[in-house]
């Protein structure tokens, strides 16, 4: 058995808007879009993204033990995902977003870790974390 590749998924509230973002921020091509999903790339790396936009669950919240939130498309959770990406060459990307407003803001400047990696983190439009890391010698 061997485990090949994994795509983040992150729940988004506006498609169109998480493209946007991905594509002028972080430098990601849209390779597919619907209203509904879409698929970015840059490299080897690709993130999809689901439109979570569904608000009915704020109509229901006093009778949810009778017909409990379970559509997966509900607005609440758009922003509550995250990821790490690998790479190589995480100083040029950090260097390459740093002014774009995008850096998280508890944790602006690249670290190198206890555990030996270089990184930093950003957040998108909605809040889904993703930190960049490279693997380095300690």
């Amino acid at each position: 058995m061997e485990f090949l590749k994994s795509i983040p998924a992150f729940p988004v509230l506006n498609i169109e808007d998480a493209v946007e973002f991905y594509s002028s921020k972080l430098g990601f091509e849209n390779i597919y879009s619907t209203g509904s999903f879409a698929r970015v790339k840059r490299g080897e790396i690709m993130i999809d993204f689901w439109k979570s936009n569904d608000k009915s669950w704020k109509f229901r919240s006093i009778f949810l033990f009778l017909k409990p939130v379970k559509s997966g498309a509900e607005s609440f959770i758009a922003g509550t995902h995250s990821c790490k990406i690998e790479m190589k060459g995480v100083e040029d990307l950090y260097n390459e977003v740093k002014d774009k407003k995008i850096l998280h803001k508890k944790h602006k400047e690249i670290k190198i870790t206890d555990w030996g990696t270089k990184e930093f983190h950003i957040l998108d439009l909605y809040g889904n974390l993703i930190t960049f890391y490279e693997n380095i010698k300690i």
